[in-house]
């Protein structure tokens, strides 16, 4: 799609990694590794490197962006309001693929979540539910490695806190490709959607603790590989589009 296989220009950012350095290193080695043959991936660890003429100049005349993983929150706060953060978006409206693996992933859309969960050290980090790149629109909150770190109550609490939102959990060595409103799902996994909008009972600002969480009527569904899903209407474009097949059988049903 973005012609990477053929030249075309690719710019990637470690930025919300711990070891940005590193990172960068094993991300151009996969990359080229993968077929991409015109690849820079510039060291922006800090706000100020945000503001470097040369890396804007890069980003605007990409054909494809790429974040990589790590922590959300530290790439977005180092990216937010900088002139880097206005390229990248003006490169996504000119047309340029958008893409992030992990915390790229999730700081795509215009709120991020993050923590409330259990670290390293068996403690509980304080969930974090705040602004991204807004990129991918129709109100949605994007979690990953989503059901290999067990992360459905996670979206459940994000969700019933903001229901106005739909969480969208991509599955590890999986991608959902987003074109307009229709998202394509690729890969070995799945992606779990989770629409609040129904919702009838919530006691999400009453409760403390997690264990007295209450909520019913919250839609919740699975979409497996090489399904699509409407990010607009929150749902399948089978339901939505109802293969020809299908309706020319229904009328010959009707008939008889």
């Amino acid at each position: 799609m973005t012609g990477a296989r053929e030249g075309a220009s690719i710019i990637g950012f470690t930025t919300a990694s711990s070891q940005v350095s590193v990172a960068r290193e094993m991300w151009l080695a996969d990359l080229s590794q993968a077929g991409a043959t015109n690849v820079s991936i510039p060291i922006v660890d800090a706000r100020e490197h945000a503001s470097d003429s040369r890396i804007i100049g890069e980003v605007r005349k990409a054909k494809g962006i790429f974040l990589g993983g790590g922590d959300q929150v530290k790439l977005v706060s180092c990216l937010s309001g900088t002139p880097l953060e206005e390229a990248i978006r003006d490169a996504y409206l000119d047309g340029a693929i958008i893409c992030g693996t992990s915390a790229g992933a999730a700081a795509l859309t215009k709120t991020t979540l993050a923590g409330n969960e259990v670290d390293e050290e068996g403690k509980l980090v304080e969930q974090y539910i705040g602004p991204g790149l807004g990129l991918l629109g129709y109100h949605t909150l994007v979690d990953t490695h989503f059901t290999q770190r067990r992360r459905l109550y996670r979206l459940f609490v994000a969700i019933a806190e903001f229901p106005a939102l739909m969480g969208l959990g991509i599955d590890e060595d999986t991608a959902l490709i987003v074109k307009r409103d229709i998202g394509t799902v690729v890969g070995k996994g799945g992606v779990t959607f989770v629409d609040g909008s129904s919702v009838r009972f919530n006691n999400a600002s009453d409760v403390t603790k997690g264990p007295e969480l209450t909520i019913s009527a919250l839609r919740v569904g699975i979409v497996g590989t090489g399904q699509q899903f409407n990010l607009r209407k929150r749902e399948l474009v089978a339901l939505l589009s109802p293969p020809a097949t299908h309706e020319v059988q229904s009328r010959v049903t009707s008939a008889r």
